[in-house]
């Protein structure tokens, strides 16, 4: 039985998708639930399941097509596949992979090109690269040249690069001038993807749309250090999971959000939002781009279960496994370029947010204490935030807070 594959339900906050990658090609047979094709959103990479044991048919969406929610992507024909119609179509594949290497053969002795597959995405990027498919050896199912193929043969140093087939010899249709010129200044145009151009969107609507300030302090990491170390093994055999810092600030940043709800709150038109929850986002930095899944009822969590989520998210975000509703919502934003070696920066506000803190990296600095020069693991703090809403003398009380709760950590545990 016939039936069509579509694109998933967007949600009303995704417009609309773009075919990423067909994982299955027309005639290959596969299983109930095994990937068909990926559909990345400006959010997240939605996946597409077979609906049943049976054959895809035909696609009408091309990688790179722009598709709508529900927009039928491909033809799909139902059925059990049994061992007997598995074993006919390898003998037919073998069969037509046969007479294509024999054609090539032949047109290879005649002076004609072989038999090399590739779909109309990699043969745009093979047009728009200047090459020819013969040039990119194949690593995909019967002969076809795959993104990746291409993707490889461009990273390839000259040296490295040879033709597929050693019988043919690739001669470039341009000059010699042109050709030294070519390799030493060589540019690669690729499109934006959909998340990217969403982040540049809401980031320049941040910085249009919001009165952003930034205010800095700095703490000292050397008492929230030595509890750590004293503790991190005992949490890890207990808990299952490491104990990290960023449990920390985001219990902190909860106590200091109660003590100030301007900085939890938003704008809504000429409305203020005051919310009586705190879900916490956590910047995470992908491939792809930046996602900032949401810690729910931060407020109402463990230090255990904070880092077991975030291990969660951090996970679902390299394999893109993220869903739209682990990043949707939120009501304060917590950053960590320290992890990347940043010692200073202005985070950039996530809209309709107020405020989003900025962690940077630990770095041993003389500081003054009881009138004396020692030295201490410091990191620089940074808060942005609307002065639309938030006034300067809220923000840095809120950041202080934030210091003497991390360089006191007792507090956090004693709700002091």
């Amino acid at each position: 039985m016939a039936s069509d594959i579509k694109a998933p339900q967007f949600p009303e906050s995704v417009a609309e998708g773009t075919v990423a990658s067909w994982h299955k090609q027309p005639g290959d047979l596969v299983s109930r639930d095994e990937l068909l094709v990926d559909i990345e959103t400006d959010k997240v990479v939605l996946e597409v399941v077979a609906p049943a044991d049976g054959t895809l048919e035909k696609i009408l969406k091309q990688e790179g097509d722009v598709v709508n929610s529900l927009e039928v992507l491909a033809t799909f024909a139902e059925g059990v596949v049994s061992q007997a119609s598995a074993e006919a179509q390898v003998f037919s594949e073998e069969r037509q992979s046969a007479s294509t290497a024999a054609g090539g053969a032949a047109g290879g002795a005649a002076g004609g090109a072989p038999g090399a597959v590739a779909g109309p995405a990699v043969r745009k990027l093979l047009q728009e690269n200047n090459l020819s498919i013969e040039q990119v050896p194949a690593s995909g199912k019967d002969g076809r040249v795959t993104k990746d193929d291409v993707v490889r043969y461009l990273n390839q140093s000259d040296q490295e690069k040879s033709p597929a087939r050693p019988d043919l010899k690739v001669v470039p249709e341009v000059h010699q001038a042109e050709a030294v010129s070519t390799s030493a200044r060589q540019e690669k145009r690729v499109p934006m993807t959909r998340l990217r151009a969403r982040v540049a969107q809401r980031l320049m609507q941040a910085k249009n749309d919001t009165a952003m300030l930034t205010t800095f302090n700095e703490v000292n990491m050397a008492p929230l250090m030595a509890m750590r170390k004293n503790y991190k093994d005992r949490f890890l055999e207990h808990h299952g999971v490491k104990l990290g810092f960023m449990s920390f600030f985001v219990r902190a940043s909860v106590e200091a959000l109660k003590r100030f709800p301007a900085v939890n709150a938003s704008i809504d038109d000429q409305d203020i939002v005051y919310h009586g929850f705190y879900d916490v986002g956590v910047a995470v930095s992908t491939e792809r781009g930046l996602v900032v899944p949401i810690l729910r009822d931060a407020d109402m969590k463990s230090f255990a279960e904070i880092e077991q989520q975030i291990v969660e998210y951090g996970t679902k975000a390299r394999d893109g496994k993220l869903a739209i509703e682990d990043m949707t919502g939120g009501t304060f934003t917590i950053s960590n370029g320290g992890v990347f070696g940043s010692l200073l920066s202005t985070p950039i506000l996530n809209p309709p947010q107020t405020a989003i803190l900025g962690m940077h990296t630990i770095q041993e600095r003389p500081i003054a204490e009881n009138g004396q020069v020692v030295i201490r693991p410091m990191m620089y703090l940074a808060l942005s935030y609307d002065h639309r809403l938030i006034d300067g003398k809220e923000a840095v009380q809120f950041l202080v807070t934030i210091k003497s709760l991390i360089e006191d950590p007792a507090r956090l545990l004693l709700d002091i």
